[in-house]
């Protein structure tokens, strides 16, 4: 299995407010995870190192994944940890009052990818069926969509894209989407931020995983890609592959 996290600014952004990266358990298991941290006062990258700071340690000490049960309550207690601790950091410190982040996080197995999220970082995959969205986005405008109010074309362009109905830490208890897909030799698994989703369609998306390149060159493509289209926002992914072939890294 082969892994890369890659996080950039942006063209506009003065501070990078999202984090992640890709950690390893006891038994060499994979959690992938990618933040977007929001906030004043630079709150948004508080948000998203504490969550970082606080889930890397847990898994890096966690004993083997078996089932999806297990990924998934180990997703759900972890999160739900953060969360509690995010909100009330945000309480005690002025500064951060009202900070919080998004986050999608993929427990990889030889089996198996279970995919939480909270907020509008979202998670793909790449598979036999094709390239597909794997989690909805806690937004204002897919609310809108979902209802039938606006169409999928005028939420590219609404006014108040950015307003997310939920995230982590802004409130004291907070309900996340968890699944759990097959993953096998082949599939790849694509976690981002808005700053690539926004950016960057899911046909350029998927041509970019498709190339013979590595997955550093994959990543940097996409980034770049972004940064051409604006890079109005932080941009920060993390790819994870399913393959028999370990790249020289």
């Amino acid at each position: 299995m082969n892994a890369v996290f890659m996080t950039d600014k942006g063209k506009v952004r003065l501070h990078n407010e999202d984090n992640g990266g890709i950690f390893t358990n006891q038994s060499g298991q994979r959690l992938a995870i990618v933040a977007d941290g929001m906030g004043g006062h630079r709150a948004g990258d508080v948000a998203s190192e504490m969550t970082i700071q606080s889930l890397k340690p847990e898994w890096e000490k966690a004993d083997k994944i078996h089932t999806a049960e297990e990924a998934e309550k180990w997703l759900e207690t972890a999160i739900d940890h953060v969360n509690k601790r995010l909100f009330q950091h945000s309480q005690e410190n002025m500064d951060c009052e009202g900070m919080g982040t998004t986050v999608v996080a993929a427990i990889c197995t030889d089996l198996f990818a279970t995919i939480a999220n909270i907020g509008d970082s979202r998670g793909y995959i790449l598979n036999e069926s094709g390239f597909q969205q794997m989690t909805e986005d806690h937004s204002l405008v897919n609310e809108l969509v979902r209802s039938g109010q606006i169409s999928r074309e005028d939420a590219e362009h609404h006014p108040r894209k950015n307003v997310l109905l939920r995230a982590v830490g802004t409130e004291e208890n907070v309900e996340m989407d968890v699944k759990t897909i097959m993953f096998e030799h082949g599939d790849c698994l694509l976690l981002c931020s808005d700053g690539l989703s926004n950016k960057v369609n899911q046909e350029e998306i998927e041509s970019i995983l498709k190339q013979d390149v590595s997955l550093e060159e994959k990543a940097s493509k996409l980034v770049s890609l972004a940064n051409h289209n604006g890079g109005e926002d932080n941009i920060t992914l993390a790819i994870v592959e399913y393959s028999d072939v370990t790249e020289g890294r």
